[in-house]
């Protein structure tokens, strides 16, 4: 056994070296000094089926060092996934499945894309959140329906994001047994020595956060790694592995910051190569594959013993089985109906109507669980009738992610990508900035998850200008794929909800924390096409006001002192990106080019709006940071009234 498990390991590790090397572009260093950790977890304990990758019960594994991407491919080749020689030939060139980091929806065995440092922790956090979630509800005596680890492969690099740490610290507290950190301590970064820049004691760090901490000196070792995970496994806390290993073993820079991201040349890899004994190029020897695929026809067996056992399960719990099946069913819901008992209800704000809409919508779809960073009372994001999801409570389903922004949008990443789970997370919009990482991940693999974002304009008042949000919108506007509603009343909001439960697509909502009185003018028809002209001129216009969500109030005051002497039109935009999607034809409808001027409204300084005018409109923003006072005095104070707009109109018009 030894001897094939080092051959084995010998031409894994020679195969990764070669991947890089055919490149000319990769990292040798973790790829290699990582291999006996995953080689041991693939050979001994990852759960998998490679015939059936989405098997509900299968083991997740995420490569948060997502640099060390050479060795994942090689090894998903070793083991008989949907990855071949040639793919490792075609590493990092444009069009190939075997990117330079993973990416979701390239190769089915890939959970999560990942690169940049942290953010794959995080999601692995949200998936071992979500498999617990899926054990409590569904398992019964004798028949642990979900029981699948969490595997999450992380480096220092990882481990120093403070993303990574503020998700560990979620992952203790909820006390996830089935979540297993396997981290590559070889004390090497880009830079240098990690002691550089970084002294913690990681084993108290992660004691005191809640974890079980194990240590391998030899984590180069593929025996002392699989005994480790083995122990691992047996926890009832979530388990951190510290592996001390040696960053590119075998090379003659191992040890060393030049080699993390160093092609070997073609002399040193010929060296390195004889050092394991490999001759051949891209080559997997027949009893090394064979031994690989051991575990891959394991693999199979447990997922076949699983279905046997669910069938069972079928015949003894069928109140358990039906729910488990229907657990996530899409719901048919009356759009229009939901709107017209809104429309005669009376809200204090937005933000409360969206508690109520929040609710109803998670009485019909069960999927639905979130959180905020610590702010529920007041961005009212809670369902009230949930529960809160503590270490004692695996049912709940409000998370209390504590002030931890950027994790809880990460983490509800990870909740999204375990399987069809439909996460919200929310806190105010000016907080929004620390979550833009965990955002763009999530537009790159189109997540349905739903923020909900409140405080949405300098309306927010005597906080000061620390909390006034007047870029976030810009920049949350500025990620591809991500749908950012700001809806101006019930039928807008219920048009975003209809979107995101239709499209499944990442979904921002904007909510101001102020009273936003209905205009009656709009519709869930209209408002899903993004962009619609919510009060028409009475012929042509000669002006065009448009605005979106709590500033379409103002607009259309506006606009009723400028119908006086001129044919007036307001359009709503409550979402720009679905606006962008329509025709030419509508959107020249909507946008009127013909209109002598065209005024845009919004709280914010997004420069979006140039887009649907011309140089001699005008855009009433926000132009400074403002002084914290009163919220309806710092709106004016910034230009925000119907005399200071009029104003500059008149001036543009020279009246």
């Amino acid at each position: 056994m030894k001897k094939i498990v080092q051959k084995s390991l010998n031409y894994l590790k020679a195969l990764t070296a070669e991947t890089v090397s055919n490149a000319n572009s990769g990292h040798t260093g973790t790829a290699l000094g990582g291999s006996s950790i995953l080689f041991a977890l693939f050979k001994d304990h990852y759960k998998f089926d490679v015939s059936d990758t989405d098997f509900l019960n299968r083991d997740r594994f995420v490569l948060s060092a997502g640099h060390a991407s050479a060795l994942y491919y090689s090894l998903l080749a070793m083991f008989g996934f949907d990855v071949s020689l040639q793919d490792l030939k075609n590493f990092r060139k444009i069009g190939s499945i075997t990117s330079g980091h993973p990416e979701f929806g390239l190769i089915n065995a890939v959970e999560t894309s990942t690169g940049p440092l942290g953010e794959g922790v995080a999601n692995a956090v949200g998936m071992a959140i979500a498999e617990s979630i899926m054990e409590e509800k569904f398992n019964n005596i004798g028949f642990p329906i979900i029981n699948n680890y969490t595997y999450c492969f992380a480096g220092d690099g990882d481990l120093m994001e403070g993303v990574a740490q503020e998700a560990c610290s979620v992952a203790g507290a909820y006390k996830l047994n089935r979540f297993i950190l396997l981290y590559d301590c070889n004390e090497v970064t880009i830079d240098g020595s990690l002691n550089l820049s970084n002294r913690e004691n990681v084993r108290k760090k992660f004691k005191a956060m809640g974890f079980r901490v194990i240590e391998v000196k030899k984590g180069n070792s593929f025996s002392a790694c699989t005994r480790a995970i083995a122990k691992a496994k047996k926890s009832d806390l979530p388990t951190i592995i510290i592996f001390h290993t040696t960053i590119g073993i075998g090379t003659e820079k191992e040890g060393t910051s030049a080699v993390h991201a160093y092609p070997l040349k073609k002399e040193e890899l010929v060296a390195f190569k004889e050092k394991l004994g490999v001759k051949e190029s891209f080559f997997i020897p027949s009893d090394v594959r064979e031994f690989c695929m051991e575990s891959t026809i394991n693999g199979k067996l447990l997922h076949e013993k699983w279905n046997q056992d669910l069938a069972v399960y079928a015949t003894t719990h069928p109140d358990l089985y039906k729910k488990l099946l229907s657990f996530f069913d899409s719901k048919k819901i009356d759009y229009e109906k939901l709107a017209q008992t809104y429309n005669n209800s009376d809200y204090d704000s937005i933000r409360d109507l969206n508690h109520s809409l929040l609710n109803d919508f998670a009485d019909k779809f069960c999927q639905i669980f979130g959180g905020t960073a610590d702010v529920a009372p007041s961005t009212k994001a809670y369902i009230d009738e949930g529960g809160d999801f503590v270490a004692g409570n695996k049912r709940g389903r409000n998370f209390h992610f504590g002030v931890r922004e950027h994790a809880m949008a990460a983490i509800c990443n990870g909740i999204s990508l375990y399987e069809d789970f439909l996460p919200f997370d929310s806190t105010f919009l000016a907080f929004s900035n620390y979550m833009i990482p965990a955002l763009r991940m999530r537009a790159m693999m189109k997540l349905p998850v739903l923020d909900i974002f409140t405080h949405d304009s300098i309306l927010i008042g005597e906080d000061g200008p620390s909390h006034q949000p007047i870029e976030q919108i810009a920049m949350l506007r500025s990620i591809l794929g991500l749908n950012v509603f700001r809806p101006c009343d019930v039928n807008e909001l219920i048009a975003c909800y209809k979107m995101y439960f239709t499209e499944r697509k990442p979904t921002s909502l904007i909510l101001p924390k102020q009273k936003v009185i209905s205009s009656g003018l709009s519709s869930i028809k209209n408002a899903s096409l993004g962009g619609y002209i919510l009060k028409p001129a009475k012929k042509s216009a000669d002006i065009v006001l448009m605005a979106s969500g709590s500033e379409i109030p103002l607009a259309l005051s506006v606009a009723k002192e400028l119908e006086k002497s001129f044919d007036v039109s307001v359009v709503s935009m409550p979402c720009f990106e679905i606006f962008e999607q329509q025709s030419d034809s509508y959107k020249s409808k909507i946008l009127q080019p013909n209109a002598k001027l065209r005024v845009a409204i919004e709280a914010s300084n997004d420069s979006v709006w140039y887009k649907f005018m011309s140089a001699n409109d005008i855009f009433i923003k926000v132009e400074n940071y403002m002084p914290g006072g009163e919220g309806e005095q710092v709106y004016q104070k910034a230009g925000f009234s119907v005399k200071q707009i009029l104003k500059q109109i008149n001036k543009k018009l020279k009246i």
